[in-house]
């Protein structure tokens, strides 16, 4: 029950950060600019982190743990929030969407690098699936080859971030890493921010745009997907985080009233089928370890 546990966990996480692009086409709308919105966005949910510590009366991590969780707020999360936000001014939204999930295969080969991680047949189909799913869901690509090299730097720097967060949430809490991440990450948006100059929401509209990003598309998902993270693994965290970009294009169906194209709905189709092909086989090595089975 420990991996499937998990295996909700990131579902819900790659729900919620389906989430981040709609909320951030109303704060754009709103006239808030990328740093700004970036660094309320970090700062208020580490301030709400830090509440959620001291009510669980949990401990502020220290020593090599600490620096880790800094070096994944400030230079993991930040770089790759920077680096694909960069890219997608000089490539289509769509090629920069399919090559930042190409993390889920640099996730892969780094666990088998250094995880001694096999890659079984199931999850080598689920990770085919999943690229090919998304490479149909994220529509036209385009660009200059600066914003592919950008995308890709994206996707690696994630895909560290992700390795490193796999063996520092051996030691620390969902709640403990969040808060410290969030901070970092806050930390260097909010001096790019006062640098280039804020612009604050200006209505209650704004703000409650805020309030949903925080919530819904930044404290919900990152310690989701970090509790799940030490429950699966890399690997298959990487893998079922690929739903993130359906949620998108059914919220934006939804709200804007974007076309499904057929082509869309077959993609989606695939990373459905990856999901549960994934979630089928962590499934059975439950029932495998299980005594008397």
């Amino acid at each position: 029950m420990n991996r499937l546990t998990g295996i909700l966990l990131i579902v819900v996480s790659a729900a919620s950060f389906g989430t981040l692009a709609i909320f951030g086409n109303f704060a754009y709308a709103e006239g808030m600019d990328t740093f700004t919105l970036l660094f309320l966005r970090f700062g208020f949910s580490a301030s709400f982190m830090t509440l959620m510590l001291i009510l669980r009366k949990e401990p502020f991590p220290r020593g090599r743990i600490l620096a880790q969780l800094i070096g994944m707020g400030a230079v993991g999360y930040a770089g790759q929030s920077f680096l694909y936000l960069t890219a997608i001014k000089y490539a289509s939204s769509g090629l920069v969407a399919l090559l930042l999930y190409l993390y889920p295969f640099f996730v892969a080969i780094l666990s088998m690098i250094f995880l001694q991680e096999k890659l079984t047949r199931a999850k080598a189909i689920a990770l085919v699936l999943a690229l090919v799913g998304t490479a149909l869901t994220v529509g036209p690509v385009s660009g200059q080859l600066i914003g592919a090299v950008m995308a890709i730097t994206a996707a690696l720097v994630y895909s560290i971030y992700i390795m490193v967060g796999a063996n520092v949430m051996k030691h620390v809490s969902a709640f403990q890493s969040s808060t410290v991440i969030f901070a970092s990450a806050g930390a260097v948006y909010g001096t790019l921010a006062f640098t280039n100059g804020t612009h604050f929401p200006h209505t209650q509209t704004g703000w409650l745009v805020i309030l949903g990003i925080v919530l819904i598309a930044t404290v919900i998902p990152v310690t989701t997907f970090l509790a799940g993270l030490e429950k699966v693994g890399p690997t298959n965290a990487a893998m079922l985080s690929t739903i993130e970009p359906v949620v998108t294009v059914l919220l934006a169906a939804w709200l804007f009233g974007d076309k499904l194209a057929s082509i869309v709905l077959i993609g989606g189709g695939f990373i459905l089928v990856a999901v549960v092909l994934l979630t089928r086989a962590e499934l059975g090595k439950v029932i495998d370890s299980q005594p008397g089975v």
